[in-house]
């Protein structure tokens, strides 16, 4: 039977190290099992609202790791109970000298203070039963784990690459599975004698309910020096969610979701949501429609809008009207690296608040939810077109059309509209961009027809013909659930790089030529483009934090894409993984000096990435790392303060794998 709160704790630190080991308890003469349904995790219970908190706490974010709670697990002498200790407030230094008998790297397992399975089983008690043991998703297809399936196999194998829903409800799994290291891909995607192992996916992950678990997490790794990861749903570039030996901490269950229909912080008087960060995009917006607002997310169906996609800035289709994700941030709750858990606003730890608004993901503490400011709901209007080559459009004719559409991205920004389109080869001579779509919100088709009529008119005098199908929407929900599908997934036969261009460009005719041939010719030697007309400088104007200052200047954000075929020889494979950085994007670099690249789609070796993400932000970023995370608890491939580190591998002789040691350099 449930037992309540601390007296559960207490009970299951009397009873001691058998109960731990044995994970049992013994109450009144009857043994039941000691796990998240029977015991308590390693909490306190604290008032909803504290004095910092700018809204009331969830339930979860009660349910936190105290001194009290350490004092009391320490007065009852059990063992290890140091590994779980906040980290001295006095002397962070002391921890740093104990770090240094480890030696500059991160703890792995066979290093001698790996912890062994008692240690491991006595977190997991402390954790009211949270841990989990890594078993890879495609493991189904495999006899490694003894859980060799061959229907489940074939459903994982068929899903793998169109389905990211499932992928996200994993606790390890991840987008940019290349840099993990491949150590398990469904056989038939790699190579018929491919073995399963955990190579880059972390050792454990906490599913994380509750602050104390996150706690307790940062706790352990902090002081074990493990490799520590947070994974929300994995959708990233960088493969930042994972690391070889790592202890994840998975986000994925904070999904709590408050409204508040007049919210009042600071300056700010209107609607606002409450969200955990583990939230998606497809719920964020059903809770707005729910409540007749509109909330500034991605286009991306499952992707966590609270988590990575917020820190490391968020662009959205509303972002000409109302500027980045990061900006609409009111408050955040947060455990830092000494395993505190933190109010971060405008007056409590403005500095972190800063930071965390475009600062990136994995590197000042673990979020737990964020308040965000929502807007009034807002109709919109679509437009979806092809443009190709064909029988009557010459490929001059195409490239024309294309040239004028990009002339007039300062108008369409300006207007407050996003445009999603595609370019592709898909010939010797052929080419297609699909606009999908031209997302317009706040007009009516009337409106938005009036904004276009110029272009579609030059489209006319180049002999150019499209069919533009126009979409009256009542609200942005329906607008974009009809119009972004389910993202793909996993491919290990691609790389991405991107660049953010700048207006300037476009007000001169030299810049904008050298431009629009640098897009294009990436196209012509086979690179497959996904662009964005997008603005993040909205006319009522956007708050001081740490997005990167090239978006406030861009209207256009374009990602270039290198694929190959995995059965021709690796030096053909790394040429097209190099051709990708050296030379196609490395185009786009050369027409935009001093602009920057978006972190969370981003070339996985972007040249100095603390000027392309960040820009002049980084100075201030770095110091603050230092402040907040002086131990370097918090790495994440390409973030703030990752430069203090390297990996000991690389995949196709330059790419950083996840399956290797991480290093102080």
């Amino acid at each position: 039977m449930p037992l309540p709160g601390n007296s559960v704790l207490t009970l299951l630190l009397v009873v001691g190290l058998r109960a731990v080991w044995a994970q049992t308890i013994v109450l009144d003469n009857s043994t039941v099992a000691a796990n998240e349904f029977t015991v308590a995790p390693a909490i306190a219970s604290v008032d909803a609202r504290d004095s910092n908190s700018t809204a009331a706490l969830f339930e979860g974010e009660t349910l936190q790791l105290t001194d009290a709670v350490i004092a009391n697990l320490t007065d009852l002498e059990l063992s290890n109970v140091s590994l779980f200790s906040f980290q001295s407030e006095s002397s962070p230094e002391e921890t740093l000298s104990k770090q240094s008998l480890f030696g500059k790297c991160k703890t792995y397992p066979g290093d001698p203070l790996w912890p062994a399975k008692p240690v491991w089983k006595l977190f997991d008690v402390l954790l009211g039963g949270a841990l989990i043991e890594t078993v890879p998703y495609a493991s189904a297809c495999y006899d490694s784990f003894g859980n060799y399936d061959k229907a489940k196999c074939d459903f994982i194998t068929n899903n793998w690459i169109n389905a990211s829903i499932y992928h996200t409800e994993d606790p390890t799994s991840i987008n940019a599975v290349l840099f993990q290291g491949l150590t398990c891909m469904p056989p038939t995607l790699v190579a018929p004698k491919a073995k399963c192992t955990i190579g880059g996916y972390p050792v454990y992950a906490v599913a994380a309910r509750n602050v104390a678990q996150i706690q307790l997490a940062v706790n352990f790794a902090r002081n074990l020096n493990l490799r520590l990861v947070i994974k929300n749903t994995g959708h990233d570039f960088a493969a930042k969610s994972v690391g070889m030996g790592a202890l994840s901490i998975w986000t994925h269950h904070l999904k709590d979701i408050k409204f508040f229909g007049l919210y009042r912080q600071g300056r700010y008087l209107g609607p606002a949501f409450k969200l955990g960060v583990g939230v998606q995009a497809f719920e964020a917006y059903e809770a707005a429609r729910e409540q007749g607002v509109t909330i500034v997310g991605g286009e991306g169906r499952t992707v966590g809008v609270m988590g990575g996609y917020l820190l490391g800035g968020g662009h959205s289709p509303l972002s000409s009207l109302y500027g980045m994700a990061a900006d609409q941030v009111l408050s955040m709750e947060v455990v830092t690296a000494d395993g505190r858990f933190v109010t971060a606003s405008e007056t409590s730890n403005p500095d972190l608040f800063w930071a965390l608004r475009g600062g990136g993901g994995s590197t000042f503490g673990v979020v737990t939810s964020v308040v965000v400011r929502a807007y009034p709901k807002i109709k919109v209007t679509t437009l979806t077109y092809v443009l190709a080559t064909g029988e009557t459009v010459t490929a001059e004719q195409f490239w024309a059309a294309l040239r004028a559409f990009f002339d007039g991205f300062i108008t369409y920004t300006d207007a407050g509209t996003y445009e999603y389109f595609r370019i592709s080869r898909v010939g010797d001579g052929q080419f297609v961009s699909d606009m999908g779509p031209w997302f317009a919100p706040g007009m009516s088709r009337a409106e938005l027809e009036a904004l276009v009529a110029p272009l579609l008119a030059r489209f006319r005098a180049l002999g150019v013909a499209v069919a533009p199908v126009y979409t009256e929407y009542g609200d942005f929900y329906d607008a974009w659930a009809a119009n972004f599908p389910v993202e793909p997934w996993g491919s290990h036969t691609i790389r991405q790089g991107s660049r953010l261009f700048p207006r300037a460009s476009w007000r001169d005719a030299a810049r904008l030529n050298a431009t629009f041939d640098a897009v294009r010719g990436v196209v012509e030697d086979g690179g497959y483009v996904i662009a964005f007309n997008v603005a993040a400088a909205p006319r009522a104007g956007y708050p001081d934090n740490a997005v990167n200052p090239a978006w406030r200047q861009t209207v256009m954000h374009a990602i270039a894409a290198s694929l190959w075929d995995t059965s021709g020889p690796e030096a053909d494979i790394r040429a097209a993984s190099d051709r990708l950085t050296f030379d196609w994007v490395q185009r786009w670099r050369d027409v935009s000096p001093g602009a920057g690249a978006y972190m969370s789609e981003a070339d996985y070796i972007e040249p100095d990435f603390a000027q392309a993400f960040f820009g002049s932000k980084y100075p201030r970023l770095y110091q603050l790392k230092q402040r907040y995370d002086p131990l370097g608890v918090f790495y994440a491939h390409s973030a703030v303060g990752s430069e203090d580190w390297t990996m000991s591998e690389m995949i196709l002789g330059n790419l950083p794998s996840q399956n290797s040691k991480l290093c102080r350099v």
